[in-house]
């Protein structure tokens, strides 16, 4: 149910045990499970203000210790939001170590509270059912939508493409996750159901010659280009009521940048 004239501020009132940056822990229990929402952002100020009205409730009911993450590129060039998607990796695991982020596109409201958001053993594609595709799958590859990763996983795929400027890179995430040896995990449809807010992007178009061709353009370069080739410059961090807002200069490349000096970071050596 959507309110009518809703504003940001009706979506701060309705969560006053949001801390500032978007982050909430559990006022009356220790949780053992930490998630990060990360929101490749193009200017859907409705869509975005509709996604935290509705996602910090849901999140709350699940007991989890959660931020939400809003990553804001700045130019008006093609949206490259595998870009992003690593901004959002990166800056969140330097404010807390995380075990799960779920990456998440801004127009889409989970359905059913038994969609838990924590992180399994194996990567996960968690929206599965989206009303605009008939609550089911458009083809069988398709991961687009909303995408659960350990930071584990994450660097093992070497997090998303920074070169694919497109709304869509579901072909690079299925090409990763297969190239590393890892599994992929859905949830069940019931559970996995999505409302599509409008005027979203319609993923749903057949496998074609050019994704074939993506495909096997991702398997020569996917170990150089994810997060080990990540340049951006970051021009503020904003805590807002409900979410940290990061603007970033994605078209700014400096491969040679040091990576971040915590704890996550240091499993990439293992593979």
């Amino acid at each position: 149910m959507f309110p009518e004239n809703l504003t940001m501020e009706k979506a701060v009132e309705k969560n006053p045990l949001v801390r500032l940056g978007g982050q909430y822990k559990p006022p009356d229990c220790w949780t053992w499970h930490h998630t990060a929402v990360v929101v490749p952002y193009y200017g859907q100020a409705q869509h975005l203000q509709q996604l935290l009205f509705h996602l910090h409730p849901f999140l709350q009911c699940q007991q989890l210790h959660y931020a939400i993450y809003v990553v804001n590129q700045v130019n008006n060039t093609a949206f490259n939001q595998g870009k992003l998607r690593n901004v959002g990796f990166r800056e969140a695991m330097q404010e807390e170590n995380w075990d799960c982020v779920f990456f998440h596109d801004v127009n889409l409201l989970p359905e059913d509270d038994r969609n838990i958001y924590t992180c399994d053993i194996f990567p996960a594609h968690v929206s599965v059912a989206i009303n605009k595709f008939n609550y089911k799958l458009p083809y069988q590859g398709y991961l687009g939508g909303v995408f659960a990763l350990r930071p584990i996983h994450y660097l093992r795929i070497n997090g998303f493409s920074n070169v694919y400027w497109n709304w869509d890179d579901e072909d690079n995430i299925a090409t990763r996750v297969k190239l590393s040896g890892m599994l992929l995990s859905r949830p069940y449809l019931l559970f996995g159901r999505y409302h599509m807010l409008e005027e979203g992007q319609d993923h749903s178009q057949k496998q074609s010659v050019w994704r074939l061709g993506l495909r096997a353009w991702i398997h020569q370069r996917w170990r150089h280009d994810g997060i080990n080739s990540l340049g951006y410059r970051l021009l503020a961090k904003e805590r807002h009521p409900l979410y940290t807002n990061l603007t970033v200069d994605i078209n700014f490349q400096n491969p040679e940048a040091p990576v971040p000096n915590r704890g996550i970071w240091r499993l990439k050596e293992s593979f």
